[in-house]
This record gives C-alpha cells, sequence and structure tokens, in this order.
C-alpha cells in the first residue's frame, strides 16, 4: 500500500522506478491481488499514468483493464477508473499532439496509436458487447466514461465497431436511451456517440430512426431554444443531417411523421436582427441544410414533390421567404436562405406561382424576383450570393413554361411599362454589361427562360433593341452576335463572356427552325462561325471553338432548307471546304473534353470557386450531350441519306399523330368508364339504402302486428271477464237494448248471406254435376269415336299411299326395262326390219303413256289423301282444345266450390259465435237442429191434414 501512495502522491522511496516498470507492477497487482481495494487503487494508478505513459500503459495493460470490466461488475467505482483509462490510451488528444508537434514522425506515431489500440480492443466483438452492456448501469461514474470510450472507438474504427454494434441484441436501442438521461453531461456526450455510429451506415441510420428519434431531437432543439440555442442543437442538427442525408426512407419517415411541421418555429426571425451570434448563424445554417436534404434535386422526384407541397401547406415556405426579404440577415444566412428556397420551388408550380407573387417591403413593393435579379447584376455583391440568386432564378424557371412567358413578355414592346424596371430589362442590363460575370449569369438566366419552351423561342425573336441615337432597332439575336464578333477583335477577349453568349444562342435556336432562319438570314454570322471554328488559337480559345461548332452544327441539324444559300447541304459542303469534317468534328469535342464540363453536369446548382471557373451551365450540359452524337451523324450524311431520313420522320410523324388520336379516345373512354362506374356505384349506393329502409319499414309492420295481435287478445279476454262477472237484466256486460237489437239485426243478415251462399253453391254443384256428365260423354262417345274413326282414315290413307307408290316404282322398273330391251333390239335387228322396230316402238310408247296417266292418277289421289289427313289433324287438335278448355273450367269450379264451403264455415263460425254471445246475454236462441225439427213436424202436420 505504501508503494501505491508513492506512485500517486510523488514521495521519493529510494531510487525511482522507471515508467515502464512501474506500469508493470502495477498490472501484477491488478491481475494477483484478492482484495478489490488492491485492485482499485493498482487500476487508478494507472489511470493517472495513462496519459503520460499511453504507448506503455495501453501494450501492457489493456487486457487487465477488460477482465476488470468482465469480473468487478459489482464495484463501480473501479469500473470508471478502468473505463477512463481505456479511453485515455484510446482517444487522441489533442493536447499531445500540440506537445508532440516538433517532429512529424513522433505525431505520426501517436496518431497512429489510437487507431492500433482500437483495433486491439475490438478484435474480440464481445468486447464492444461488454462496454454496451455497461452502459445500461445508470451510475454516473460508469456510464458517462464508457460513452467517451465507445465514442473515441467509432472515431478511430468506424466502420467495424458499427459492424459489431450492428449485430449486438438490443445494441442501438442501449445508446438510444442515452437521449432520454436526465443528467445533460451523458445526454450531450450521447449525441456525439450517435453521430459517430451514424456516420456512412444506412441500416443503423435506419434503426435509430425507428427508435424514435426525430421526435426525442425535436423536442431537445424545442427545449433548448431553436436556433438561438446553443452547442446542444448543433450537435442535435448534425446528428439529423446524418440521419435523413441520402436516406430516402428515413426522409419518408419524417414527411409521413409530420415533422416537417415541426420545422417552422426554427425559421420565426424577429424584427430586430441586429447582433446574430456566432452559434445562431451556424444553427440557422444547419436548420437550412436540414430543409434541402428533403427537397434535394437528388432524391425521387416524387418524393420531393411530396416534400415541397408539405412545406407550402404548413407555411415553411412563406417563412423562408420572409427571412429572404428581411434585414439585416448576415450575408452567408441569406445566401443559404436564397438556395434552400430555390430547391422548396424547383419543379413545383404551386411554390413557382406563390414565390412569383413574393414581393418584397420596398416602396414601391417590387417582386422579390426583381429585387435578387438587381442582385445578381450588380457586381459589387459577393460572388457566392450572384451563383445562388442564379440558381434561385434557374428553380423558379424549371419545368415552368407559365414563369418563363411572363419573364419573356417583360422584353416584348406590348408590355414594356417605362416607370419600373422589370427582370427582362435586368436581365438585358446584365447581358451588355462591362462585367463578364454579369453577360455570364444574364445569358444564362435568359437561356433558361427559353429551356424547352418553343413558343418562348419565337416571342423573343421580337424582341427590338434601340443601340443608339439616329440609327434602327436591332433584334436581341443580331445584337448577341453582334457583341460577340465586338469581343473577338477586342484585345484580351472576354471568354467568359463570349461562352455565356454562344451558350444562349444554342439554346435559343435548338429546336426551333425559324430562329435558326433568322440566325442565318444575317449574312455575316455563318462566315464568323467558320472563321472562329478553322483558326488554330490557344487553349482559351479550344472551349469557345467547341461552342460555335455546336451552334453551326445546330444551324445544319434543325435547318428547314427555307434559305435558298443556307440549305443543309450548302452549310455541309461548306464546313468540308472551309473546316473539314473530321476537324469540325475534333472541334465539337472540345465542350465535353473541358474539365469544368464533368464538374457543372454533376449537379443543378452552379458551385464554382472562384468566377473565372464559371463557364458552364448544367442544364447545357444535358443540351450538349443530346446534340454532339446527332450533329456528328447530320454532318457526316449525304443528301440521300437527308432525304430518306425526312421521310422516316414524316413517317414517324404519321404514326405518332395516330398515337395522339388513339390515346386521345382511350383517354375519353376511360373518362366515360369512370363517370359511369361513379354512377354504377351511386345506383349501388342507392339501392343500398332502399333495401335497407324497406328491410327496417318491414320490421316496424311486424312489430306493429304482432302489437296489434297482443292488444287483440287482452280485448278478448277482458270482454270474457266481463260478461261472466255481469249479471243485469236491463244492462247485461255494459250493452244497452240498441245493442242487443243492433245484433240481432246482423245475426238476421248473417243468415240471409249464409241462404244465399248455400243456393249459389247449390247451382255450382249442378253446373259441376253437368261438366263432368258433358265430359264424360264427349270423352266415351264423341271423342273417343271421332278420334278412333280419324286415325282409322289416316291408317288406310297411309297404306294406300304405301301401295300406290310402290306400284308407281314397279312401274318405272317396267319401263327402263322396256327401253333397255328396245336399245338392244334397235342395235341388233337388220336393215330390212324396220317395220318391226316400229310396231315395237308403238306398243311401248303406249304402254309407257299408260302407266304415265296411272302415275298423275295415283298422285291426284295422293294430294286428297293428304289433304283429308291434314283436316283430320286440325280437327284432332279442336278437340284436344275444348277438351282443355272443358277440364280448366271444371278445375276453377272445383275451387270456387272450395272457396264456397270456406264462407260457408267462416258463416257458421260467425253464427255460431253470434249465437254464442246471445246466449250468454240471456237471449233466447234456436239452434239449427231445432229449426229443422219444427220444420220436419210442420211439415208433417200438413201431411196429416192433407
Amino acid at each position: 500500500m505504501n508503494f501505491f501512495r508513492g506512485v500517486i502522491t510523488g514521495q521519493a522511496t529510494g531510487p525511482q522506478p522507471t515508467g515502464a516498470e512501474t506500469i508493470q507492477k502495477l498490472c501484477d497487482r491488478v491481475a494477483s491481488s484478492t482484495l478489490l481495494e488492491d485492485r482499485r487503487d493498482a487500476v487508478r494508478a494507472l489511470k493517472s499514468l495513462s496519459k503520460k505513459y499511453r504507448m506503455e500503459v495501453g501494450t501492457q495493460a489493456m487486457d487487465h483493464l477488460i477482465n476488470i470490466l468482465q469480473t468487478d461488475r459489482s464495484d463501480s467505482e473501479i469500473l470508471g477508473y478502468a473505463l477512463d483509462t481505456l479511453y485515455n490510451i484510446i482517444c487522441n488528444d489533442e493536447e499531445e499532439e500540440q506537445d508532440e508537434s516538433e517532429d512529424e514522425n513522433t505525431q505520426k506515431q501517436a496518431d497512429d496509436l489510437g487507431a492500433q489500440f482500437t483495433e486491439k480492443f475490438i478484435q474480440d466483438p464481445e468486447h464492444v458487447t461488454l462496454l454496451l452492456t455497461l452502459l445500461e448501469e445508470f451510475d454516473f461514474h460508469v456510464r458517462w466514461p464508457g460513452v467517451k470510450l465507445l465514442t473515441a472507438l467509432l472515431k478511430n474504427q468506424g466502420v467495424q465497431v458499427q459492424g459489431i454494434v450492428l449485430v449486438s441484441p438490443m445494441g442501438v436501442s442501449r445508446l438510444m436511451d442515452l437521449l432520454a438521461d436526465s443528467r445533460e453531461v451523458i445526454r450531450n456526450d450521447g449525441l456525439l456517440l450517435l453521430q459517430q455510429l451514424t456516420k456512412g451506415n444506412a441500416a443503423i441510420q435506419k434503426i435509430v430512426a425507428f427508435e424514435n428519434a426525430f421526435e426525442r431531437l425535436l423536442e431537445i432543439i424545442s427545449d433548448e431554444g431553436c436556433s438561438d440555442g446553443g452547442i446542444v442543437v448543433e450537435d442535435c442538427l448534425l446528428l439529423l443531417l446524418n440521419l435523413l442525408k441520402n436516406n430516402s426512407s428515413n426522409q419518408n419517415f419524417f414527411k409521413e411523421g409530420s415533422y416537417i411541421q415541426k420545422m417552422k418555429p426554427w425559421f420565426e426571425v424577429g424584427d430586430d436582427n441586429s447582433g446574430w451570434s456566432a452559434q445562431k448563424v451556424t444553427n440557422l445554417h444547419l436548420m437550412l441544410q436540414l430543409v434541402r436534404v428533403m427537397v434535394s434535386p437528388v432524391n425521387s422526384p416524387g418524393a420531393t414533390a411530396s416534400c415541397q407541397k408539405s412545406m407550402y401547406q404548413c407555411g415553411l415556405l412563406q417563412q423562408l421567404c420572409t427571412i429572404l426579404m428581411a434585414t439585416g440577415v448576415p450575408a452567408d444566412i441569406l445566401t443559404e436562405t436564397i438556395n434552400t428556397v430555390s430547391e422548396v420551388i424547383r419543379g413545383s408550380q404551386v411554390n413557382q406561382d406563390y414565390f412569383a407573387s413574393v414581393n418584397a417591403p420596398s416602396n414601391p413593393p417590387r417582386p422579390a424576383i426583381v429585387v435578387l435579379l438587381m442582385s445578381m447584376v450588380n457586381e459589387r455583391q459577393p460572388f457566392v450570393l450572384r451563383c445562388a440568386v442564379l440558381y434561385c432564378f434557374q428553380c423558379f424557371l424549371y419545368r415552368n413554361q407559365k414563369g418563363q412567358g411572363e419573364i419573356v413578355s417583360t422584353l416584348l414592346p406590348s408590355t414594356i411599362d417605362a416607370n419600373s424596371i422589370s427582370a427582362g430589362q435586368l436581365l438585358c442590363g446584365g447581358l451588355f454589361s462591362v462585367d463578364s460575370l454579369s453577360n455570364w449569369c444574364a445569358a444564362v438566366a435568359l437561356a433558361h427562360a427559353l429551356q424547352d419552351n418553343l413558343t418562348q423561342k419565337e416571342q423573343l425573336l421580337r424582341v427590338q433593341l434601340a443601340t443608339s441615337l439616329g440609327k434602327p432597332p436591332v433584334s436581341l439575336l443580331q445584337q448577341c452576335t453582334n457583341i460577340l464578333s465586338q469581343t473577338k477583335s477586342e484585345k484580351g477577349s472576354k471568354v467568359q463572356t463570349r461562352v455565356g453568349l454562344l451558350m444562349l444562342l444554342c439554346t435559343w435556336i435548338s429546336n426551333c427552325p425559324i430562329a435558326v432562319t433568322h440566325f442565318l438570314h444575317n449574312q455575316d454570322n455563318v462566315p464568323f462561325l467558320t472563321a472562329q471554328i478553322s483558326e488554330n488559337l490557344g487553349e482559351d480559345e479550344r472551349l469557345v471553338q467547341g461552342l460555335c461548332a455546336l451552334l453551326l452544327g445546330i444551324c445544319i441539324y434543325y435547318n428547314d432548307n427555307s434559305l435558298e444559300n443556307y440549305t443543309k447541304e450548302k452549310l455541309k459542303q461548306l464546313i468540308e471546304k472551309r473546316i473539314g469534317k473530321e476537324n469540325f468534328v475534333e472541334k465539337l469535342g472540345f465542350i465535353t473534353k473541358h474539365e469544368l464540363y464533368s464538374r457543372a453536369a454533376l449537379k443543378p446548382q452552379p458551385i464554382f470557386p472562384s468566377p473565372e471557373q464559371m463557364l458552364f451551365d448544367h442544364e447545357f450540359t444535358k443540351l450538349v450531350k443530346e446534340l454532339e452524337g446527332v450533329i456528328t451523324k447530320a454532318v457526316h450524311k449525304s443528301s440521300e441519306e437527308d432525304k430518306k431520313e425526312e421521310e422516316v420522320k414524316k413517317t414517324l410523324e404519321q404514326h405518332d399523330n395516330i398515337v395522339t388520336r388513339y390515346k386521345e379516345l382511350i383517354r375519353e373512354q376511360d373518362s366515360q368508364i369512370q363517370e359511369l362506374k361513379e354512377h354504377v356505384a351511386s345506383m349501388t349506393t342507392q339501392t343500398d339504402q332502399m333495401h335497407a329502409t324497406i328491410s327496417q319499414q318491414l320490421s316496424q309492420i311486424q312489430q306493429h302486428k304482432d302489437q296489434y295481435n297482443i292488444l287483440k287478445l287482452k280485448l278478448g279476454k277482458d270482454n270474457q271477464s266481463q260478461s261472466s262477472t255481469q249479471v243485469d237484466g236491463s244492462q247485461v256486460n255494459g250493452l244497452q237494448t240498441e245493442e242487443l237489437s243492433q245484433l240481432r239485426e246482423e245475426l238476421e243478415e248473417l243468415r240471409k248471406q249464409h241462404t244465399l251462399l248455400q243456393t249459389q253453391l247449390g247451382d255450382k254443384d249442378a253446373l259441376i254435376d253437368n261438366l263432368k256428365s258433358a265430359a264424360q260423354t264427349s270423352e266415351c262417345s264423341g271423342e273417343g269415336s271421332d278420334n278412333t274413326e280419324l286415325l282409322q282414315e289416316l291408317e288406310d290413307l297411309k297404306s294406300r299411299v304405301q301401295s300406290q307408290l310402290a306400284e308407281i316404282n314397279h312401274l318405272k322398273i317396267e319401263r327402263q326395262e322396256l327401253l333397255r330391251r328396245a336399245e338392244a333390239g334397235a342395235s341388233d335387228a337388220a336393215p330390212s326390219s324396220d317395220g318391226l322396230s316400229d310396231a315395237v316402238k308403238a306398243e311401248l310408247e303406249s304402254r309407257l303413256t299408260a302407266q304415265t296417266s296411272e302415275t298423275e292418277r295415283l298422285k291426284e289421289s295422293q294430294t286428297g289423301l293428304e289433304q283429308q289427313l291434314a283436316s283430320a289433324t286440325s280437327t284432332v287438335a279442336i278437340l284436344q282444345t275444348e277438351k282443355t278448355k272443358l277440364q280448366s273450367e271444371l278445375q276453377e269450379s272445383k275451387k270456387e266450390q272450395d272457396d264456397l264451403l270456406m264462407l260457408l264455415a267462416d258463416q257458421d263460425q260467425k253464427i255460431h259465435s253470434l249465437k254464442q254471445k246471445l246466449k250468454d246475454l240471456g237471449e233466447p236462441v234456436d239452434d239449427e237442429d231445432d229449426i229443422d225439427a219444427r220444420d220436419q213436424t210442420s211439415d208433417e202436420e200438413d201431411e196429416d191434414e192433407d
């Protein structure tokens, strides 16, 4: 123990051992000591030596320290010392690097120490898993050094440690719990840990996002004061950028979780914008970058459009435009805000329309576009700000034909307002300015106003410029070519200005034959281009030569041969004579081989380190890529091939027209089908509603019936109880004398009806008996005999017809035999026997005549028999019809009889019930048996009297 106290307190106790010897003794004590206090003191001593003797401690003590982490889990103090020691030997301390900066080799070795020790630590993945387990300890002295150690491991060997954490069970979830720690030190270091953990690993980024990271980070940012917060807000924003950048899944999750709406309060900047702190500028800059990540042009178009829509609906775009037009905003924040607004409105018609309506708070108010363009063409503004304004203008016009038309209309004579500054006037002023950067920016901005818009290309041909007093106005197209020739003749030609004008001209006349005709109509343009291409100039002029070759190639490819002197064929002959086809193609290739071309083709945003390198536009690189191949083919093609190609183009156009018509027809049919489907759906809904209503009404009817039956039963029971209890003579059961007389009258009427029904029933019975007898008689006598006789006649007719047919066939056979014999006899007889043959012929003819007449007679008799058969068949059908009719009448009579019997039964039941009521009332009532007995007695008396 005295030894450890000496090491710790620094007291000299004899000869001092070296650092390596001391560390070795301490390591032996850690490994061999059985007392926890001894091991704790040894680890504390190693911690104090770990910064000065980093190499020795890391080499000798790392395994012992890891063993302490595994075995002494119950003692938080020794765990904290061990973790701190491991952190000191793995982390690259900045102070140590500054002290050792004298010797480069020594510093390089020091920088590599952290990576070496980290690699040694993570050789066994269980060490990282052990560290993740220790992070679950709530004790501050264990959790905080554990967070710092894991952060240092990720800094030194990020990819390997990420892989171990990813496969560790609940590894990421344990680290996410750090954000919920109430101790700010651990929470803040947890943010730094998650920053290192999520760098470049999409899988971990997704897991962290789905562990509710967005909600927690936004809460921390809000609690810390948003943009006015401190370094913690910056760390949260950096972590959010790691989670969202180039991760479409997390971006979609962020949007679907309605977290975009929670970003709006970040940009609520007050009126007093003076005194922006450096931390606030950093925070707001990161917030703007976070918005740009969600609407970046490199994202999928669908995801970008959805985020743009959400930002407009929640008012985030409006908030950004407020910052854009505010005063006192720092230049770098203003620049980043312009870039952010640019990408929020890029390709979104709704957002572009809103941006066009934004006005600057000036007197009089001016559109925000005009104010921004004034900054772009002002050479005193910062270069980065001018690039941002150009990018904003390009995004405003991207796929916005309405905005393109509004910009071009400000240049037309009919819409120019002399009292106000318009966007077109600013662009023309910048185009003809003495500042090369203003020339280039204005030319590119005007080219974007014509991008993929044939109508505006033709409209811009109408623009006329007044160059000087006393001279006629010159078209804008002609003025651009004049400036090209002037800058070429000037000493120290402005390459940036010429490149900008050539890009404008190429965009203007591409895919516009009318503009090509206007360009070729000037006799000086083609000689100027051929002279530029054919010259042998330096490296700086090669790009201009390539652009001139591209412009001349566009004049060939989009030429409609309306000018006789500059048809396609004549221009190709001119190239072959003056330049040479191979030389022309080589000069055309100078564009794509330029080093700045590939840089501009990467992103739409114009980012250049210096104004001199600002030569290419992103959209123009697409145009070059599209036209370079077709122009090369067009130059090498012969006139016959051109004719064939034109014919093919016409055929394709016809096919396209046909396809377009069919597409329109299909669209109409689709719309009709959709309307019919909607109609069917509405009808189905109405039908369902009607069925539901009917079923409801039926249920109500059934309920009413049940209630009625219950009331009826109750009423019957009440009547019976009242009749049994009431015995009054003059008023029985509550009924008066009038009611009794009314009941007697009803009883007499029912008796009369009963008698009448019995009479009708008797008549029906008699009618039924008559019908039955008639039917039996007809079946037995009439119909049976008639049917039998008719069938017999039919059989006789059939037999006679068959015998006659057999006789006819026999006659035909005899006739054929006689003819055969006659022909044979005529061929064998001599010439002298003519008389015999004539007699035979006469006999044959007479027999044939007789047979023919017999045949005709038999046919006539057959016809007559067939007519008789048909009449007999019709008679049978008539009889069958009458029989069916009689049977149906019989069935109806039986049915009526049954109905009458049922009516009689009902009447008897009613009479019986009425008699019962009369009996209950005490009235004398005669039964039918008594009446029959009296009638019988009276009849007997009458007979006796007789």
